[in-house]
């Protein structure tokens, strides 16, 4: 197990600079996942980790020791890519060992650890197939194996389930919680699907264009955004945006905050209007309700309305958020929380 450091790191690809200063702690034994959208830095920092794309500029840190000058294969880390990069012409078996083999270990050794690391990935029953009749399931946990039996201190993964259809990512998702518990090491894994985030995450570090945007637990992350980009990147169907008309202040209300009524309710945020799509999505309904210029989408556990109805939408204060101009979020110690709030309530009709 090791903890890995970013001190004031700044890495340029000719003279256009993608990552400028970062500091990050990724902590020991943690799973950490790197989100944001393409081309946020997420996979740069991965590589740095890796040693494959060196910082221009500051430390890189693994367990305390400044991994600078260190050749990727000395770094005591395993990396497992998108595309799996296992070798086609070799048998699962031989998939595993090779780095065994590069590293002079015994026969019997290679063996037992093939043994051992193979049943932990459900791959016993497979060892003398060629990776071409695996499923991409299969070979991503030939892939895992691989890494796995270098017994490395930090496991880095490089959006590893993206190449699997939906129903297998979510079994790959359980197994890589399984055996991260089981390991104990410290795991980085790259993503731009916030679900995988979610769902697998000890710790979230969120980037967009090279800047962390918010580093903290799951549900720190969705219930208290630091930002707007925060905000709306993480939660399906997005965070809901509008304009406060005032000092540039935005509002915003998670889609499963609002509430649907025929009637009008007591709240501090309510609007008419009406139903303008519906997609029923089995435990719950997603609707877009259209208000004036504005369309808002709700979630709902029920599936009480349809396409056409006139509605009411309501948003208990507790649930609103407020985002100033400069996109930070606005806490209720702010000294014109109670203004803004205020302002909002003047907006609703109802």
């Amino acid at each position: 197990m090791a903890s890995i450091e970013f001190v004031q790191v700044t890495k340029s690809f000719d003279k256009h600079v993608i990552i400028d200063n970062l500091n990050l702690t990724i902590e020991d034994g943690k799973f950490t996942v790197l989100v944001g959208p393409s081309g946020c830095g997420k996979t740069t920092l991965l590589r740095m980790i890796a040693g494959l794309d060196p910082q221009t500029s500051g430390k890189v840190l693994i367990d305390g020791k400044d991994v600078t000058s260190i050749a990727p294969g000395k770094r005591g880390v395993a990396m497992v890519f998108q595309n799996y990069a296992i070798y086609p012409t070799m048998s699962v078996r031989e998939n595993i060992e090779f780095g065994l083999k590069n590293n002079k270990v015994g026969k019997e050794e290679r063996t037992r650890l093939v043994e051992s690391i193979s049943a932990t990935v459900g791959l016993q029953n497979y060892l003398d197939r060629k990776p071409s009749t695996l499923s991409g399931g299969q070979r991503q946990r030939v892939a895992l194996a691989r890494a796995m039996v270098k017994k490395p201190s930090v496991f880095l993964m490089d959006e590893p389930l993206s190449n699997l259809d939906a129903k297998l990512r979510v079994q790959m998702r359980l197994e890589l919680i399984e055996m991260h518990k089981k390991l104990g090491s410290t795991f980085v894994f790259v993503t731009h699907d916030q679900v995988e985030a979610m769902s697998m995450a000890d710790t979230i570090v969120l980037m967009n264009q090279g800047e962390i945007q918010q580093e903290a637990p799951p549900d720190v992350i969705y219930r208290e955004p630091s930002n707007l980009f925060v905000a709306q990147f993480i939660g399906s169907p997005p965070m809901n945006v509008g304009d406060l008309g005032i000092d540039g202040v935005k509002f915003a209300f998670r889609p499963e905050s609002a509430v649907l009524s025929e009637q009008p309710g007591d709240f501090h945020f309510s609007i008419n209007g009406v139903i303008a799509t519906r997609e029923m999505l089995g435990s719950e309904t997603i609707y877009q309700v259209r208000a004036e210029e504005h369309s808002y989408m709700v979630k709902c556990t029920e599936d009480l309305f349809t396409v056409d109805q006139k509605i009411h939408l309501g948003v208990d204060a507790s649930k609103i958020y407020l985002f100033g101009a400069d996109e930070k979020r606005i806490h209720d110690d702010h000294v014109r929380y109670t203004d803004y709030m205020r302002a909002l309530r003047g907006l609703s009709h109802g």
